[in-house]
């Protein structure tokens, strides 16, 4: 019954229009009442226990950093080199907007922000160049969405506060499953474009090819240091993130000369901004799963899907199937506040490394974005774009198949998610 009260609560709440943070407290209320607990300093103090975490540090300064590469003409200078090298083969522009994600994912963690940087510079240029403009902002809403999966990601950082997992593990193990999201939308995009005949960009020389990758060596070295400093222990992901800011706020104002000192109090007010709605949210969700564990929710779903304990890969797919569903309807990150307290302890009981699962859970949370009928990301190239979202469903749909299929790959042969961190151990 209290499964029932929790989820009816939740999901009646978000119906009447409740911004989610308030369902997840109302939804706490509920349960408490339902419970017979009638102390309200109980909110309180989960909400300030749900919040009160080091390493969530790393959200506000990875957002700021986000911001200020864009600004600061680091995005625009990765996508120009990788149309310096790859824009004049057919369909190249879909090739440079992937490239580009991957390597704007490694810089920020955040979809939104990637996805919005490059909608805004790539959509205008595959819109005069003759490709549909419908599969052209699904192939880069399914690109923006890699920045949750390669670090450094902002929803790998909220899965291991939570379920109380390594950060950079999670890290480490992100990075082989992101290329392989990215790679395959390529193959997708490869197949969808037979039958267009978009026009090509001119095709540069290897001098103005090495020029635009000197003017981008800027950009391209932070994930080198962030990835390396973890790999060796040389900073936490907190303190990856500081150093990320710093070196985005260094390269915007002194190298690249494109942010103005006037310009720091605006950047980092959209920063506060965002950072304040994801850490009200998982202050709120401190509450629901403090209920959770003590209603003792996980073990019910122990109970429940006991007949596949035996069968790892069977109850992996299982849950993936149960996660991709709920993404539907709840934004990424909500979904991971209130799904991984559930999960987690099912997880441990059936002997499933928490990494292995973290790395699915927001590679699965990560495709949300793009699904129907919330999908925040196709909800931002659609106002980039200046299209309905009916026609923009329909163009994602080859590259979001195409990311389910990696994410099925990924549950049959786990290993390919662990070898990095397997690698690193030797």
């Amino acid at each position: 019954m209290i499964v029932f009260v929790f989820i009816a609560s939740l999901l009646g709440l978000m119906a009447l229009g409740m911004p989610v943070a308030f369902a997840l407290i109302g939804c706490g209320l509920a349960m408490m009442l339902y419970m017979g607990i009638s102390d309200p300093q109980i909110i309180i103090q989960n909400m300030w226990d749900g919040a009160n975490s080091f390493p969530l540090l790393a959200v506000p300064f990875f957002m700021l950093a986000g911001e200020l590469m864009n600004a600061g003409g680091m995005t625009r200078r990765i996508i120009t080199m990788a149309m310096a090298w790859i824009g004049h083969i057919r369909g190249g522009l879909g090739y440079v907007a992937v490239i580009a994600a991957v390597i704007m994912a490694s810089l920020s963690g955040s979809a939104v922000a990637d996805t919005a940087a490059l909608a805004s510079v790539l959509i205008p240029l595959m819109r005069t160049a003759g490709y549909d403009i419908n599969r052209s902002c699904g192939l880069i809403a399914c690109g923006g969405i890699i920045a949750p999966v390669i670090p450094p990601s902002i929803g790998m950082i909220i899965f291991g506060v939570t379920g109380g997992v390594s950060i950079t593990k999670l890290f480490i193990a992100g990075i082989v499953p992101g290329i392989m999201m990215g790679v395959a939308i390529m193959l997708a995009w490869r197949w969808s474009i037979t039958r267009d005949n978009p026009r090509v960009e001119p095709k540069r020389s290897m001098r103005e090819r090495l020029a635009e990758t000197r003017n981008a060596l800027w950009a391209l070295v932070l994930p080198v240091v962030i990835i390396g400093g973890l790999k060796f222990g040389l900073f936490t992901p907190t303190e990856a993130a500081v150093i990320a800011a710093a070196y985005s706020l260094f390269v915007g104002v002194v190298i690249y000369r494109e942010i103005k000192i006037t310009d720091l109090f605006g950047l980092m007010y959209r920063a506060a901004e965002t950072t304040a709605v994801i850490m009200f949210l998982v202050a709120a969700a401190g509450v629901s799963a403090w209920l959770i564990t003590t209603a003792n929710i996980p073990q019910q779903l122990a109970e429940m899907v006991e007949p596949f304990m035996g069968n790892k890969m069977l109850l992996t797919a299982i849950l993936m199937l149960l996660v991709l569903i709920v993404g539907t309807a709840l934004d990424f990150t909500p979904t991971v506040l209130i799904m991984t307290p559930v999960l987690m302890p099912v997880i441990k009981q059936a002997g499933i490394d928490p990494v292995y699962f973290g790395v699915l859970f927001i590679m699965n949370n990560a495709i949300g974005l793009v699904t129907p009928p919330v999908g925040t990301v196709l909800n931002v190239v659609c106002g980039v774009a200046k299209v309905p979202m009916t026609g923009v469903i329909k163009g994602v749909l080859p590259f979001m198949v195409a990311q389910i299929t990696v994410l099925v790959l990924l549950v049959v042969f786990p290993q390919i998610v662990m070898w990095p961190l397997q690698m690193m151990s030797r």
